[in-house]
């Protein structure tokens, strides 16, 4: 596991990455991704999840956090094999987080997850939404070699 952390307060930004190598193809963490409803199987930050459309840029989904407010979220950015960007606002507050994925060679898949954060209270939510990033990861792996038969 890797991570980078940056902040720049005259800004009000954060931005926390966090990424993980892989021994699984880019097709097998892709379909992981593309299954919304299933993402309470690898992250332990989401206790209900619904997705409003399919999965491509603008479509919405409602997450709810274990003991939190359910968030409206919308999709900015999707790229098929390659990843997805997702965006919440919370007032004032923007939180967009990455989900990368690259083929490193014939064994390896680089995984990131990358947060911004910026508006009021980024400081403090950045690393919040990205304290699990290393623990989701390794489900994710977890989920990927059992589908893979591991």
């Amino acid at each position: 596991m890797k991570s980078v952390h940056s902040r720049r307060r005259g800004l009000f930004f954060q931005f926390v990455s966090v990424s993980a190598f892989l021994t699984f193809p880019t097709i097998e963490i892709w379909a992981l991704f593309r299954d919304v409803s299933g993402w309470k199987k690898w992250n332990a930050g989401i206790e209900q999840i619904e997705i409003n459309g399919p999965f491509t840029t603008g479509t919405e989904f409602l997450m709810t956090p274990p003991g939190q407010e359910t968030l409206m979220t919308r999709l900015i950015e999707v790229r098929e094999n390659e990843g997805f960007v997702d965006e919440t606002w919370v007032g004032e507050l923007v939180v967009r987080v990455a989900h990368r994925i690259k083929r490193i060679d014939r064994q390896r898949t680089r995984v990131t997850y990358a947060v911004e954060a910026s508006g009021p209270g980024c400081d403090e939510v950045g690393p919040a939404v990205s304290a699990d990033f290393p623990d989701v990861l390794k489900a994710l792996a977890n989920l990927a070699e059992a589908n893979c038969g591991g």
